[in-house]
């Protein structure tokens, strides 16, 4: 019998790959993602000081929708490039955090792009 593969174990290791290679500083801190199955949450965090600067999620209690589908993402990519944008933070590095560019992830990303944010 054939074991099953453990994708969350594959995701940790393609999320270590890409933290090898990306960082966030104070001028360009880190946009990290992370999806679940019933919600979506975005950090922006640096690096160098190991502090979360602005966070956004789909848990908050402002938040109307569901929080496991696209439009969710989107407005959670637009919450998080808002109150980046009230903190001064302008340019960011996108972290997907091992998750695959497509469906909510690339939602989020065009709603924070949307909100202002750049990368």
């Amino acid at each position: 019998m054939v074991a099953k593969k453990d994708k969350n174990a594959q995701r940790l290791k393609r999320h270590l790959r890409v933290r090898s290679k990306i960082s966030g500083t104070a001028e360009c801190p880190r946009l990290a993602v992370y999806r679940s199955n019933k919600n979506i949450y975005a950090q922006i965090i640096d690096d160098v000081q190991g502090a979360t600067l602005v966070s956004a999620s789909s848990l908050e209690k402002d938040f109307e929708g569901i929080g496991s589908n696209k439009e969710a993402a989107k407005k959670v990519g637009l919450m998080v490039a808002e109150r980046a944008l009230k903190k001064g933070i302008e340019q960011v590095v996108f972290d997907r955090g091992g998750y695959i560019y497509h469906g909510r992830v690339s939602e989020l990303a065009a709603g924070a792009r949307e909100g202002g944010l750049k990368f």
